[in-house]
C-alpha cells in the first residue's frame, strides 16, 4: 500500500485531521450531522457525559454519552463542499493509520446520521415536526465523483424524479440505512416532548 502523501492527508500540529480538528480516538462509531454548528450544542445539551469539544472555522465537534451509547455531533456547515470534506475527513478518522500514513487493511464504516432542517410539500406535516427520509436526492452532482451502485429502486425512483421534474443534468439517490431512523428515535427520546 502507497503511502498518503502530507499535501493529501493534512494533520495538524497535535496530530488531527486539518478541518475538523479531531483525532480518531475523539471519534464515535454513530455520528450525527448537522449543519448550523450552534446546533450542535443543541443536541449535546442532552448528553449524559461531553468528553470532547472542539471547534475549527464552522467545523464543531462534541463527542459524549448519552444512555450508555457513544456519539459525536458535528456541524458541516452549508453545501455540498464542506459536506464532501467532513465525509472525507470522517472516513481519513477511522481508516488511515497517520503514523504509517497507510489505508489500514481492514475498513470501518461509521454510522452518520443527518439531522437537518426542510421546507415540506404536504400539508399534514407541521412546523417543528420531526421526518425520517428514506431516500436522499441530490441534483449537485457531488456524489457523482464517488463509487455508488444503484439498487433497482433507486433507479426507478431517480427516472421517476428526471421524468416528472423534466431535470437535466446527472442527478442522484441513494437509500438510508433502515437503522438510522431506529438509532436517532433511541438516541433522542429523553429530548423529544
Amino acid at each position: 500500500m502507497s503511502r498518503i502523501a502530507e499535501s493529501e492527508l493534512i494533520l495538524n500540529s497535535r496530530g488531527a485531521v486539518y478541518h475538523l480538528d479531531l483525532r480518531p480516538e475523539e471519534l464515535a462509531g454513530t455520528v450525527i450531522t448537522v449543519g448550523d454548528p450552534d446546533r450542535v450544542k443543541e443536541f449535546s445539551k442532552y448528553f449524559d457525559q461531553i468528553e470532547v469539544q472542539q471547534q475549527h472555522r464552522e467545523f464543531v465537534t462534541h463527542t459524549g454519552i448519552i444512555g450508555g451509547k457513544r456519539l459525536t455531533v458535528l456541524s458541516s456547515g452549508i453545501g455540498p463542499d464542506n459536506i464532501d470534506i467532513v465525509m472525507n475527513e470522517l472516513d481519513a478518522l477511522v481508516n488511515i493509520n497517520f503514523e504509517s500514513r497507510q489505508v489500514k487493511e481492514n475498513l470501518t464504516s461509521l454510522n452518520i446520521i443527518r439531522v437537518g432542517t426542510s421546507g415540506s410539500l404536504q400539508g399534514d406535516i407541521g412546523v417543528d415536526e420531526f421526518v425520517a427520509s428514506t431516500h436522499g436526492l441530490g441534483i449537485d452532482n457531488l456524489l457523482n465523483f464517488y463509487l455508488h451502485d444503484k439498487s433497482d429502486e433507486e433507479a426507478q425512483l431517480l427516472q421517476s424524479f428526471i421524468t416528472h421534474a423534466q431535470i437535466k443534468g446527472d442527478p442522484y439517490i441513494t437509500g438510508a440505512a433502515p437503522s438510522c431512523s431506529s438509532i436517532l428515535h433511541r438516541a433522542f427520546t429523553r429530548a423529544l416532548p
